[in-house]
């Protein structure tokens, strides 16, 4: 790959494409969004033109530079759209990142930490692609902390698919906690039953 910055045979400088990234032809912003991939340096610019872009065709091209870029400016721009009202740009970061495990793994934490409920939701959500050695006890500890049905719900289905034998006693408690509730306790017999058959 050529040095950052360094023009790309056939992809236009970076200084070009930028400028046709926030041009007034769709089909421009989307071959440059495209080849934009090829200029990691772009991510921060890539990150903020997904936030103002409407055509679906270019935000999927930006959205496909951006994983394939990926990276701290990348992820670092994308975790705040999880928070917006515009449901269509959530969940395209969701996608984006769910791309990205290497890189969010670091900003989980962060995310289980937040006040808003749906935010930890979107956490979770991006949790099904980290093949992270943390996933199980990330889940375990929403199980025994998180004060939000809708939240452990969503842990709960997740271990579903990857819980052991070190969760039944998060699942239990959550069960305890959440006895008004019959999707946890469904939910919590969907997990037992997973470790039963592992």
């Amino acid at each position: 790959m050529p040095a950052s910055g360094e023009p790309h045979t056939g992809s236009g400088t970076l200084e070009t494409l930028l400028g046709q990234l926030s041009g007034s032809n769709p089909e421009q912003r989307r071959q440059a969004a495209r080849k934009l991939a090829m200029h990691p340096e772009a991510a921060a610019s890539l990150v903020s033109r997904l936030a103002e872009e409407r055509e679906p065709d270019v935000r999927e091209a930006i959205a496909t530079s951006l994983a394939a870029i990926g990276g701290r400016a990348a992820v670092e721009g994308l975790i705040p759209y999880l928070a917006s009202d515009d449901a269509a740009l959530r969940n395209t970061a969701i996608e984006i990142l769910q791309h990205l495990p290497g890189e969010v793994a670091g900003h989980i934490d962060e995310l289980l930490a937040s006040p808003d409920p749906d935010l930890r939701i979107f956490a979770v959500n991006i949790m099904e692609a980290l093949a992270h050695p943390k996933l199980e006890q990330w889940l375990i500890s929403i199980l025994r902390k998180d004060a939000h049905v809708n939240v452990v719900g969503a842990a709960l289905n997740l271990l579903s698919e990857i819980a052991t034998e070190a969760a039944l006693p998060a699942v239990q408690e959550a069960r305890v906690r959440f006895a008004s509730e019959p999707y946890i306790a469904f939910a919590c017999q969907a997990v037992e039953k997973r470790v039963r058959e592992v």
